[in-house]
């Protein structure tokens, strides 16, 4: 018997721990998929166009191109807004190559709802910056993607965002702590607002800085609780790659 239990003991010591960790949640009245990522410990990146030029637009098509690397796709989300064309609106970093430049100004929609910010990962962190304070920073990215707007920016909600509003989506970000080591993304199953989602960073998860992604064609891939998103082809991804 003691034998027995030292075996099983040994195994579940033995047993890789999960690259993301995702759950569905209730916050304040309104449902939501939370996943975590160690960006000090996990492969997390941006995805865009394959080797030809080619627009993945998709969770399947980037994991069929990792496949060939002995590599898979853990988690992924879009991240950030794009053209009809696929391309970013914003900075847009992969591989340490700038493929769009920052975008400092006032705009129409919600990317220009400033302030906004950029997502940048570097080794061993990830953070969430506003777009001006970036720019001025001299830091370098591996990977980054700009959206907005920001949703939290130094532990308060952005000015702009109301109680009482009436503009409900499907939303989706992400949100880093001070540290640069804990990367929480998050997606909505009901709509909600922008004070609810901010509120959701802010409150809940106890994130100092948060960034917005999109809106309704906001999907996510996360095995883990049995969800890839299908759906219109999208632009920019952020996923975490493990080995397959």
């Amino acid at each position: 018997m003691i034998r027995a239990l030292l075996v099983l003991l040994a195994a579940l010591c033995a047993a890789p721990v999960a690259a993301v960790e995702c759950n569905d949640i209730t916050y304040d009245g309104s449902r939501y998929t939370v996943c975590e990522v160690d960006a000090s410990n996990e492969q997390l990146r941006l995805f865009l166009r394959d080797e030809r030029g080619t627009v993945y637009g998709s969770f399947s098509s980037i994991d069929a191109a990792l496949e060939s690397e002995g590599k898979k796709l853990a988690f992924a989300t879009n991240a950030g807004m794009y053209h009809a064309d696929r391309s970013p609106v914003g900075l847009y970093i992969e591989d340490q190559q700038q493929q769009m430049r920052l975008i400092p100004n006032a705009g129409p929609g919600n990317f220009g709802l400033l302030p906004n910010g950029v997502f940048c990962i570097r080794k061993g962190r990830a953070d969430v910056y506003e777009s001006l304070k970036f720019r001025d920073s001299g830091i370098n990215c591996t990977h980054a993607t700009q959206s907005g707007p920001m949703l939290v920016i130094d532990g308060e909600l952005h000015p702009r965002f109301l109680v009482d509003s009436t503009s409900f989506y499907i939303r989706n970000g992400v949100g880093t702590s001070a540290d640069g080591k804990r990367v929480v993304f998050a997606i909505s199953r009901n709509a909600v607002t922008f004070h609810q989602f901010g509120r959701l960073f802010r409150d809940h998860l106890k994130l100092p800085s948060a960034l917005y992604f999109d809106g309704n064609i906001s999907r996510l891939h996360a095995p883990s609780v049995g969800r890839s998103d299908n759906g219109f082809m999208m632009g920019p991804v952020v996923g975490v790659v493990t080995d397959k």
